[in-house]
């Protein structure tokens, strides 16, 4: 029986809600955040999902650092949403995406001590 991997449900979880989101946005015309966001967004559990199959401990921590980047820019455009007045808030979203990133950081932090010198 496999293991659940938490990260990788919280992470495709916060990907449905971005698209939900995104939808939204797209709704009120609001297309080149829509994109940027969708992009951001969907990417961080996608490089989760390929740091899965990495090559080495190494390569798995470029992949989660990769993600990290990808919540940093997702943070960034809900920000941007949160604090532009004619965008709908984007609600529990920054939340889940800070959430995201403290994992991140601690998966960040425990593998760098695995990697060979």
């Amino acid at each position: 029986m496999a293991q659940k991997n938490a990260v990788l449900e919280i992470s495709f979880s916060f990907a449905l809600n971005i698209i939900k989101y995104c939808e939204l946005l797209e709704q009120q015309r609001k297309f080149v955040i829509a994109n940027q966001l969708m992009k951001a967004g969907t990417s961080v559990g996608a490089s989760i999902r390929e740091a899965q199959n990495a090559e080495s401990v190494a390569d798995f921590c470029h992949k989660i650092k990769i993600a990290g980047k990808e919540a940093e820019e997702t943070e960034y455009w809900l920000l941007l949403c949160e604090s532009s007045e004619n965008y709908p808030n984007p609600g529990g979203l920054l939340s889940e995406i800070a959430g995201i990133k403290k994992i991140l950081g601690k998966i960040i932090s425990t593998t760098k001590k695995r990697i060979p010198k």
